[in-house]
């Protein structure tokens, strides 16, 4: 008699794509949105801009916005600060929104002012 035992690997193979099946049914693929901050290196000098070069957009708790203390739509937010960053190009748009002021419109500020071609985007806690 030649009888070899042999091994069934069918079974262990069931067991492993149920257990592949599980993990990626289970697994949170959940992508986190957010704005990206650039912060400076620990130890390097900020950089030293004018405040006139600065560019002021202020978003008060109404949703208004301020544009170097005039009152602009958010329509016409990027062509102001493309003008705006024409005349000042070493400054930096500097973003004041106000206490209860609404998120999506600061983000929209935010995404107008890249629109623009602008790089350096600020936040201002306060104005005093």
């Amino acid at each position: 008699m030649d009888d070899e035992a042999e091994v069934d690997l069918t079974p262990m193979l069931d067991v492993v794509f149920i257990m592949l099946i599980f993990f990626i049914v289970t697994a949170s693929f959940v992508k986190e949105v957010g704005i990206d901050l650039n912060r400076p290196p620990p130890g390097e000098s900020a950089k030293v801009v004018t405040e006139n070069e600065n560019i002021l957009v202020q978003i008060t708790n109404d949703g208004l916005i301020f544009i170097d203390r005039r009152s602009v739509d958010i329509r016409a937010v990027r062509a102001n600060i493309e003008r705006l960053h024409a005349e000042r190009p070493n400054g930096q748009v500097v973003v004041a929104p106000g206490g209860a002021s609404a998120n999506g419109i600061l983000v929209e500020v935010m995404d107008q002012a890249r629109l623009a071609g602008v790089e350096d985007i600020s936040l201002a806690a306060e104005l005093n």
